[in-house]
């Protein structure tokens, strides 16, 4: 008698065809890398060239082959040379959270980054840090808001070009807590650092390392660090969320990505080596001595925060109407 029951199994040349897609896939990842490995960035002697810079041994000891530094430049252009690269691995995409927030400020972006673009891992991060001019009668946060409050408008905040870092902080602060200040727009970080020593501006949101020094020396008086958690950078210094603004988060991420249907197997294996790179004791040392707290994370994570920041920071930059240059 025969069975009306239907099989689930699948013919022949379809076993045989999946077996010889997962054979292949398994051949090319035990072969990766077979030649050395092309890593994008910014500008010789930026932040990205020189934490590339600091990592690549590591990597290259773990993987069996050098790791070339690529510089080019600032802006678009490396994320756009990455997404049009072979998907094979050998050619990888060092860069800071601007990556993703480009797109967002500028037209005719030439790469989509979560879809043109695979996580691989986040490398670290840097804080910036809240310091006011010594001559600004304020000594926290909450401080600052009362008297932003009750002079709207007066006080200026110095930044870099728009869509920095320090200028997104800045935005971010003034759209929780509710104040009024004017931008001081500078060509570069540099000139803006000058500004406030100098008292021509009230307070600006710096890197770490830029200010240390003035911060000891009482020119300036740091309020608060602007990453979530505390800061090795700035021990003993406060948090933003902890000093009167729940919620509030600002850091430069930096990120090692891969072209868009990179195999998953070659993902996780620079995700590995790179990981391991991370967290050997003296590489944390030579990144912090930078200003970057180490942190590795898988490419599930990288892909969370990377939406996450393009929400928050989107709506800010839309209400303030940031073009980057």
């Amino acid at each position: 008698m025969k069975s009306d029951k239907k099989t689930n199994s699948f013919p022949a040349w379809v076993v045989a065809v999946g077996t010889s897609i997962s054979g292949i896939h398994l051949a090319f990842a035990q072969s990766y890398p077979n030649k050395p490995v092309r890593v994008v960035t910014g500008d010789t002697g930026g932040s990205n060239d020189i934490l590339a810079r600091l990592i690549a041994p590591g990597i290259s000891a773990r993987l069996g082959q050098q790791l070339v530094i690529d510089n080019r430049g600032g802006g678009v252009l490396p994320g756009g040379i990455v997404a049009k690269a072979p998907s094979d691995g050998h050619t990888l995409l060092l860069y800071s959270s601007i990556l993703w927030l480009l797109p967002l400020m500028r037209d005719n972006v030439p790469y989509n980054p979560l879809s043109d673009l695979a996580p691989v891992t986040l490398l670290g991060s840097s804080p910036n840090v809240l310091v006011v001019h010594a001559s600004l009668p304020v000594n926290s946060v909450r401080e600052l808001i009362a008297l932003a409050k009750a002079r709207p408008g007066e006080l200026n905040y110095s930044s870099g070009p728009m869509g920095s870092p320090p200028h997104l902080a800045a935005e971010l602060f003034k759209t929780m807590a509710g104040v009024n200040m004017v931008q001081i727009a500078y060509k570069g970080g540099g000139p803006a650092l000058i500004a406030l020593v100098g008292g021509q501006v009230q307070l600006m949101f710096p890197s770490p390392q830029a200010v240390n020094e003035h911060i000891k020396s009482g020119r300036l008086r740091a309020l608060a660090v602007t990453s979530a958690q505390p800061s090795a950078l700035l021990p003993g210094l406060p948090t933003m969320a902890a000093s009167g603004l729940p919620g509030y988060e600002m850091k430069s991420s930096y990120a090692m990505l891969a072209p868009a249907r990179t195999p998953s197997t070659v993902i996780k294996r620079l995700n590995r080596d790179i990981s391991q790179t991370l967290n050997a004791p003296d590489v944390k040392e030579r990144l912090l001595g930078v200003g970057v707290e180490a942190a590795a994370s898988t490419p599930e994570a990288l892909t969370k925060l990377m939406k996450s920041e393009m929400a928050v920071l989107g709506k800010v930059i839309r209400d303030a109407n940031i073009r980057s240059e």
